[in-house]
C-alpha cells in the first residue's frame, strides 16, 4: 500500500481542499510523527518514574529517598525550562533539529542509566540515575517543545488529535509487551542484567526515534518565516525577557489563561495511580509480579482508548477535556467509597481495575489537552502557547507535588480526595473555555 493511502486509511479528515501533492507531503510527515513517537514510547514505557525506575532503584539497593525523588524530577524537568527556550526556537527556521537534540540526550541519559544500573550499587547508584534522569527530563523538554510545534507546522488542523491517538495506541502496547516480558524474563525476581539491558534497549530506541524523524520535511514556507523572524533580531516584545513574555501572555490572553488554570487543577488523572498502587501494595502483593498488572492496565488503556480519544480530540478538545476531568474526579471517589468496604477491599479488582480506568480517563485528558493547545494557538503562538503553558504547569506540579504528600501523610486517602475536589475545579474552568477544533470552525 501507498503511503498516502496507508496514512489516509489510519487519519480520516475532509481532504477536498488538500492538492495530491499536498496529500503526499502531509502522508510522509504524518507517518513519521506517528513513527518516531511510536519509538519514544518504547524508551518512555522503559523509564517510567512511576513504574519501572522505582524497581531499578529497589534492586540496586538504592535509599528511598532516591525513589521519592523521580517523578518531580522527570516531570517538572521536562516542563520548567521550556518558557525560557521558546524564544531561541522562534528565532530559528528549522525547529525539528531542536526534537533531534532532545531524543539524542535521552538516548545519552538512558544508557548512562544503564551503565550505573550494571556497575553500582546503594547510594551511588540511586544517585547515578536520578542525574541521568535530570539530563533526561531536561532532553525531553526539547522534544516536548519542539515536537507540537513541527506537528503544527505539518500536519493540518482536524488530523493532529487522530496522531496523537495513533501513538498512544502503540505506547499502550508497548507497555503491555514490557509489563508481560517483566513477568517472564524475571517475575519476581527480575535482576539487575534485566533491568539494566531494558534501559540500553530504551536508549537504542531513542536513536531510531532520531533517524525517523531526521526525514520530516517541514514546509517551505514555515522555513521561511522562521528565516525572517531570525532575520529580524530581536522584537520589543523580548526585551521584558521570557519570565516578562510569559507573565504578559498569560495576564493578557484570557482563553489561554483559562486553559492553563483547568490544565493546573486537572493532576487528578495523572497524581492519582500511584497512590492506588501504595494502596495495592498495603492489601496484598508488593513484589515485581505484583506490579506487572498496573503496567498492562497501563497499557490497555492507551491500547483501547487512543484511537477513540483521537477522533473525540479532534471533534471537540475542549469537550473532552472537561469530560475526562469528570470522570477521573469520580473515578477517585468511587474508589474511595469502595475501599471503605472491607470485602471489596480486600478484593484481587479493585485496584487494577481502578488504575485501568483512571488510565484511561488519562489517556483522554492528555490527547485533548494537547490537541487543544495547538489548535488554539494558530502558527504564530503555538511555540509560546506549549513552553507557556508547560513552564507554569512544571511549578503546578511541584506545589501539588508537595501538597498531596504533605496530605498523604494523613494517608493515601488524603491526598486522593485532594486531587478530586481539584479535577472537579478543572471541569468548571474547562466548561468555560471556547471550543477550537476544527469540526466548530466549519459550522
Amino acid at each position: 500500500m501507498r503511503p498516502t493511502g496507508l496514512y489516509q486509511r489510519l487519519v480520516r479528515a475532509d481532504r477536498s481542499n488538500q492538492s495530491e501533492q499536498e496529500q503526499h507531503r502531509i502522508a510522509h510527515n504524518g507517518l513519521r510523527h506517528v513513527g518516531s513517537d511510536a519509538l519514544q514510547q518504547v524508551g518512555d514505557q522503559v523509564v517510567n518514574a512511576k513504574t519501572v525506575l522505582p524497581w531499578v532503584l529497589a534492586a540496586v539497593g538504592a535509599p528511598t529517598v532516591f525513589t521519592a525523588l523521580l517523578v518531580p524530577v522527570r516531570e517538572s524537568g521536562s516542563m520548567l525550562p521550556q518558557a525560557a527556550m521558546a524564544p531561541v526556537l522562534q528565532r530559528v527556521a528549522r525547529r525539528k533539529k531542536f526534537w533531534l537534540w532532545g531524543a539524542g540526550g535521552q538516548a545519552v541519559a538512558a544508557a548512562g542509566m544503564a551503565l550505573t544500573v550494571a556497575v553500582a550499587s546503594g547510594w551511588l547508584a540511586g544517585l547515578g540515575v536520578v542525574l541521568f534522569l535530570a539530563l533526561f527530563s531536561l532532553a525531553r523538554s526539547l522534544n516536548s517543545l519542539a515536537g507540537k510545534d513541527v506537528l503544527g507546522r505539518t500536519v493540518p488542523k482536524g488530523e493532529r488529535g487522530q496522531i496523537s491517538g495513533l501513538t498512544t495506541v502503540l505506547s499502550g502496547a508497548v507497555a503491555i509487551t514490557l509489563g508481560l516480558g517483566i513477568r517472564l524474563l524475571g517475575g519476581d525476581g527480575a535482576g539487575v542484567g534485566v533491568l539494566a539491558v531494558l534501559l540500553g534497549v530504551a536508549a537504542l530506541a531513542w536513536l531510531a526515534a532520531l533517524a525517523v524523524f531526521a526525514t520530516i520535511m517541514e514546509p517551505p514556507a514555515e522555513v521561511a518565516a522562521g528565516a525572517a523572524e531570525a532575520a529580524d533580531g530581536p522584537t520589543p516584545a523580548r526585551t521584558t525577557g521570557w519570565v516578562g513574555d510569559s507573565w504578559a501572555l498569560l495576564r493578557d490572553d484570557a482563553p489561554f489563561r483559562r486553559f492553563v488554570i483547568a490544565r493546573g487543577l486537572l493532576l487528578v488523572s495523572a497524581l492519582s495511580p500511584p497512590f492506588v498502587v501504595v494502596m495495592a501494595t498495603r492489601e496484598g502483593d508488593a513484589g515485581l509480579a505484583g506490579l506487572g498488572p498496573f503496567v498492562i492496565a497501563s497499557g490497555l488503556a492507551g491500547l483501547v482508548g487512543g484511537r477513540v480519544f483521537g477522533r473525540l480530540a479532534d471533534r471537540s478538545s475542549q469537550q473532552l477535556l472537561t469530560a475526562g476531568a469528570i470522570a477521573a474526579s469520580v473515578l477517585v471517589l468511587a474508589f474511595l467509597g469502595l475501599h471503605r468496604l472491607e470485602a471489596v477491599r480486600e478484593s484481587w479488582w479493585l485496584y487494577p481495575v481502578t488504575f485501568l480506568l483512571l488510565a484511561l480517563a488519562h489517556t483522554g485528558v492528555r490527547v485533548a489537552r494537547k490537541t487543544y493547545v495547538v489548535d488554539m494557538a494558530g502558527d504564530e503562538k503555538r511555540t509560546a502557547y506549549v513552553a507557556v503553558s508547560n513552564t507554569a504547569i512544571g511549578v503546578v506540579l511541584l506545589v501539588a507535588g508537595a501538597v498531596s504528600g504533605a496530605l498523604a501523610l494523613l494517608g493515601p486517602q488524603a491526598a486522593l480526595l485532594f486531587l478530586a475536589a481539584a479535577g472537579l475545579l478543572s471541569a468548571l474552568v474547562s466548561r468555560s473555555l471556547p471550543d477550537v477544533s476544527a469540526s466548530s470552525a466549519t459550522t
